[in-house]
């Protein structure tokens, strides 16, 4: 469109075409170059707002989209045994129970926690109650960021990045 306008301007200056009658339609040219141009404008500035992140869908939840990654991040606990034969056992002990906790509770944060529940009641009063908790899941390319080692409990804080890509088909 720009190239027609161009070629109408140099043939018109060039006294080839010395008609007054094409001076109103090359207004109504760039009238509507001018158009074309706010649109294009209007298209670009949707397509930004478009990719901007969309992540928090009700209070407080994030949703996974195809324009955001989601960082969870967990501390993992564990304890050392008493009955090691050195310090380094104790430790080497421990940051694996850590990093166990923390494997399930990223887990627990992306897949969700089953949780089967049974009460046993006699004559109005309950006699026993069993929770039962289970996590099934994989879980891949989740990085340890600092291991933390005092009076024997160790800290593991490990996350993790989810794309969408992950999960799509």
């Amino acid at each position: 469109m720009r190239k027609l306008l161009l070629l109408v301007a140099i043939l018109y200056s060039s006294s080839i075409i010395a008609d007054s009658s094409l001076e109103p339609k090359i207004s109504q040219i760039d009238s509507k170059v001018c158009a074309i141009d706010n649109k294009v404008e209007s298209i670009q500035s949707d397509i930004k707002d478009m990719s901007k992140p969309r992540a928090v869908a009700k209070e407080g939840e994030r949703v996974l989209s195809r324009e955001t990654d989601i960082l969870v991040s967990v501390i993992g606990q564990g304890v050392a045994p008493m009955n090691t034969a050195s310090p380094a056992q104790a430790y080497a002990l421990a940051k694996r129970a850590a990093t166990a906790d923390a494997y399930r509770l990223i887990a627990e944060k992306v897949v969700g926690v089953r949780i089967d529940g049974q009460d046993s009641i006699k004559n109005m009063m309950v006699k026993r109650s069993t929770i039962r908790t289970s996590v099934k899941a994989m879980v891949r390319n989740a990085n340890i960021v600092e291991t933390t080692f005092k009076e024997g409990l160790c800290e593991v804080e490990m996350e993790i990045l989810i794309s969408y890509s992950d999960f799509a088909l």
